[in-house]
Formats: C-alpha cells, structure tokens, sequence
C-alpha cells in the first residue's frame, strides 16, 4: 500500500515540482500498451516511474542509457522455488540480471512439509530480495489427502489467513480431482480468493471435452499444463489463460508457440512460467529471458513477447497498476538491452535501483537466518534396508504395471511389463529399462513405503532418489539394485534431505538440501557444480535423460496424468485412487 502523502508526492514529482530520485536518459521505450518502441527519458520517484518525458527535470541521479532499449521487468508467472533447490537469496544472482524482477510463486512444496510455519520461513527474506516475490497460496496442502502422507497441511482457514496478506495476488493451482468431484473445502477455497478479488489458478493436466468446461465453471481462470497447441487452444476458447510453460522437464514452449504463430492467435492471453527449473538450466539458458528469447526466434514479433512477460501477466493478475509496463505509478523494473532481436540486459533496475549489470548481480542479499528446526524435516523408520524394498509374488515372473516417462513433458502413461521374480522378489529388469520405483514416507508418522516400476531413465545399474518428490516431499528412489536403494535413503537421512546416487552399494554422489530437505544455503555455483556432478555419474551408470533428478522429482505426483506413487502405493490419477502394482489384482 502506499500512503495518501507518498501519492501526492509522486504526483508532484511528476509535474517537475519535485525532484526525481533517478532520471534515466536516452532510452528508447517499449511501450506495451501501445506496441510501440518510442523515445523517453524515465524520470523514477520513491521506486517508482513517474515520467516517460523528464528530460530537463532536476535529477539527483543521471544514468545515460546511450539509445538502448528499455524494457519493464519480466515475471514468471508460475513457479515453485523450492525447484530452483535454492533459497530466494542466492536465487537472486541467477534471474535477476537475466531481467527477472518478479516470481509469482506457489510456495506449496514448503508448505508440505511444515506448514503455514514453513510459508512462513521461506519468505522471511522478501524485503531484502532485489526482486518481488507474490504469493499464490497453496491450495492443496496435502495434494491428495488420503492418498499420501505429507508432514503439513493448509486448510481453509490458514488459505483465507494468507489471501489477506498483501503479498498474496491469487489462490495456487487446484487440480482436477478437487474440482470436478465437487469437494466443498476446495471450491470454498476458490470462493475465498474471489471474495478477496484474487483470482484462482488452474492445473487443469489432461483435461479436454466437457471435463475442461466444467472445470472452468470451478472457478478457475489460468492453466499451466497445456502440453501443444490443441490443448491450449481448448483452453483458451474457454476463457483460461494459458501460462506458457518451460522447465528442466516440461518444455511446452516451442509446440505451443508454434501453433499460435501457424493459426495467428491473439497472444493476448498468454504468458510465460518455468514451474519448475534447476539452477543449472537456468545458468546456462536463461529464465524468462530464454521463453522471450525462443519464442522471438519462433517468430514472435520482440513486443508482442516482451508484452508476454510482462503486461499481459501482470492484468491477469491484476497488478497491472503495480507491474508489467514502464508507466507512471508502476515500480521502476527497467530492463535496458541493446537488442530485441535477441534480449541481453546490459543493466537491470528494480524500484529505481540498479540491481544488475553486464549479467552480475551488483549486492546479494545476504541469506535469512533460518531456524534450527526447518533443518531437522527428516525421520525415516524404513527404507534404509535393501530388505524394504521386497515386493512379494509367487512364481517365476509377475506382470505388473510400469509408469511410462513422457520425454519433455511432467505426464506420463500407464504401461505393462512382466518382470522376474526372484527368492519371492520382483526385481528391476534394465534390459527392459525398467527400474524399481519407491516412496519413503520421511516424516517419522507410520514408515510406509509405496512400490512400484519406472521406465524411461535408462540406468542400467545403481539408484538415485531424492527428498523433492512432489507434492508431499517424501523420499522417493528408483534403481536396479534394492541395496543400492538402500544407500540413497540412508544417504539422504544423514543430510536431512537432498539428492543422492549410489552403485556397488556405495554412494557416489549427494547434493545436501538441509532446509527442510528441500533447499541450499550453499552458494550458487557450488549446488550447480553437486547437481552436474550427480547428473554425470547418472549418465555413466547408462541414464539417458538430461536432468533426472528434476523427472525423479515429478513421478510421485498423484495429481498430474496418468499414474503416480505415493508412500501409500500407485495412483490412478484419474481415478484419484490407490490400485495395486500388480495388473492381475483388482483396485482396492
């Protein structure tokens, strides 16, 4: 909020009567409400723009920006930065001099674990971040109640408490199975944001025909889960946005885009989010620059992109009189850039402040102190035998049923194989590349483990795992070798939370994530440098996907198509029920 005192000054220091805090000179703007590039001297008070035209306007600052282009702040419009594995400061240093200066997250990774108190913990560092971060509050704390144990919950209550905070611009995505089998907590949730005047977001993965209307009758205005064109499309015909999604695993980008520009769409209501993206992919192609910049080399007119990552983001989420475009009243997230065939920010302002320059973050925040008890999120009774990992059947072979990785994509599809049975045991089989799958419940709450199998990863010995499983966050390991199974997870109890990969039951490689098995404080090259590192020792035990530990991280969902493991056993996501591993037995 601002006060009725700072406005009169803006409005003064507008007109010239006051002096600006920073002029920026020689700039040539790209205006995205007309479409337009034009010429302009920024004239920016209290953080904020409040002349396109100050040339000649005291300044007690001068920055000359010699002709380049000056774009507004780009927004993510849909990310968990849990997924980054670090936390929002040293984040920092890898989006915002790519010209990030506003995530729109959904902390509800955090929020599985521990809670409002985890909400809490994670965004104690906002003030001091060189970029915004606004809230989309988790609306399914568990995911999937019921179906998987996780180790906190958000109900209605805690959701209408966080909707009140300023912070908070929507209600997070609510999947299918809450919608459309009319569950009152969750269509009350939905209600709740609308009565604060906040939109609710959509996860909508799979949905077309009468399913996708009746889900946009839920309430929801937006999906993230369009996979191609024709999806989108649907969508949009509806009246759901769509945030256009690109991730370590989940690159929708170019199969949408590639239609929009074929049928000549109105791009209106189109967006950009990366969901989900590993530092790594983030260093080497880019956050939200890298969907402008592909979607420019697409074929994307420079404006209507830039307009993608900023305006139309910020009137959906009706924060357009704060973000989304270089206007008077709005925050003073400047992008400047050479080019727009091809954006580089050369200096990047967030609130009148340069925060970046030639790709370096000029101050990092320093890092939040975070409590001892956020440290302490791991207490598994099982797991850490080789003997837990059994799954009985008589005979010399099983049939059972398998979860189909999607290349590129967070779905998947339910497939079959018949596997050996050995001393009792089902056992992996990589000459059919199938791995044998687990979930650990870590909470220390009844030490289930759910089993079952995994094709698509290629890894012809040894396991990895991970304690980011979405979305209760257990520990969830696939590998040949059950002892080597058994490793990861005793790996990853003695860290309290992270990745880890062994073989030869030894473990070869671990990446700590100590806050709440979740996140890094260690600086930013040295969790890239752990996470190459794991992802070269996955390729040399014969891994085949580029980044296994973020597709690891997505197998457990019980709400994205078609199948997923919790601690409790394999999902039939559209079902929303437990089914059995094995294809002979009936659903129970």
């Amino acid at each position: 909020m601002i006060s009725v005192a700072e406005r009169k000054d803006l409005i003064a220091a507008a007109q010239g009567h006051q002096p600006l805090d920073l002029l920026i000179r020689q700039v040539r703007l790209v205006n995205v409400y007309t479409g337009r590039i034009e010429p302009a001297a920024l004239g920016i008070r209290h953080g904020r723009i409040v002349s396109l035209d100050a040339d000649g306007f005291e300044a007690r600052q001068v920055f000359d920006a010699d002709g380049q282009y000056a774009l507004p702040g780009f927004i993510d419009t849909h990310i968990h930065v849990d997924s980054t594995l670090l936390i929002p400061e040293n984040l920092a240093q890898l989006i915002v001099p790519r010209g990030t200066t506003a995530l729109f997250a959904d902390p509800m990774e955090i929020a599985n674990v521990a809670g409002l108190a985890g909400m809490e913990v994670l965004l104690a560092s906002m003030a001091r971040l060189p970029y915004h971060i606004l809230i989309e509050v988790s609306s399914r704390v568990p995911t999937a109640p019921g179906l998987e144990t996780a180790g906190g919950e958000l109900d209605l209550q805690a959701v209408r408490q966080v909707l009140d905070w300023e912070e908070c611009i929507s209600l997070g995505e609510l999947d299918p199975s809450k919608v459309l089998g009319l569950r009152d907590e969750y269509l009350a949730k939905v209600e709740a944001a609308h009565a604060h005047n906040k939109i609710a977001n959509g996860h909508a993965a799979g949905l077309n025909g009468h399913a996708l209307a009746g889900y946009a009758c839920g309430g929801l205005t937006d999906d993230h889960e369009a996979v191609d064109y024709a999806e989108a499309l649907a969508r949009l015909r509806l009246g759901l946005a769509v945030l256009v999604r690109d991730g370590s695993t989940e690159r929708n980008l170019e199969p949408i885009l590639t239609g929009v520009l074929r049928e000549g769409l109105d791009t209106r209501h189109l967006m950009f989010c990366t969901d989900d993206k590993h530092p790594d992919d983030i260093r080497d192609e880019g956050h939200i620059d890298y969907l402008v910049n592909r979607a420019i080399a697409l074929g994307v007119p420079p404006v209507q992109a830039i307009q993608m990552a900023s305006l139309n983001a910020a009137v959906h989420f009706r924060v357009d009189h704060l973000l989304g475009s270089l206007s008077p009243g709005r925050w003073a997230d400047v992008i400047l850039a050479p080019a727009l065939d091809e954006i580089r920010p050369s200096h990047v302002f967030f609130k009148g402040q340069l925060v970046a320059q030639d790709g370096e973050l000029i101050a990092p925040p320093a890092p939040a102190a975070y409590p001892d008890w956020i440290r302490q999120t791991v207490t598994v009774q099982r797991g850490t035998a080789a003997a837990d990992f059994r799954l009985e059947a008589p005979g010399p072979a099983a049939r059972v049923r398998v979860i189909e990785l999607y290349p590129d994509q967070i779905i998947n599809q339910a497939g079959q194989a018949t596997l050996p049975v050995v001393g009792g045991n089902v056992i992996a089989d990589p000459a059919q590349d199938v791995l044998k799958l687990a979930v650990v419940e870590r909470y220390g709450k009844n030490g289930n483990i759910g089993l079952t199998f995994v094709r698509g990863f290629g890894l012809r010995r040894g396991a990895l795992a991970s304690s980011v499983a979405h979305d209760h966050h257990n520990i969830i390991v696939a590998g040949v070798d059950e002892a080597d199974m058994a490793a990861c997870v005793r790996a990853i109890a003695d860290m309290q939370g992270g990745l880890a990969i062994a073989a030869g039951g030894q473990v070869l490689g671990r990446l700590p994530l100590p806050i709440a098995g979740l996140l890094s404080e260690a600086p930013v090259e040295e969790v890239i440098g752990s996470l190459e590192r794991l992802t070269a020792i996955a390729h040399e035990l014969g891994c085949t996907l580029p980044a296994p530990f973020m597709t690891i991280s997505f197998i457990s969902l019980p709400t994205v198509p078609e199948l997923g493991l919790t601690d409790r056993g394999l999902i039939s996501v559209r079902d929303h029920a437990l089914i059995s591993t094995f294809v002979e037995q009936a659903a129970r």
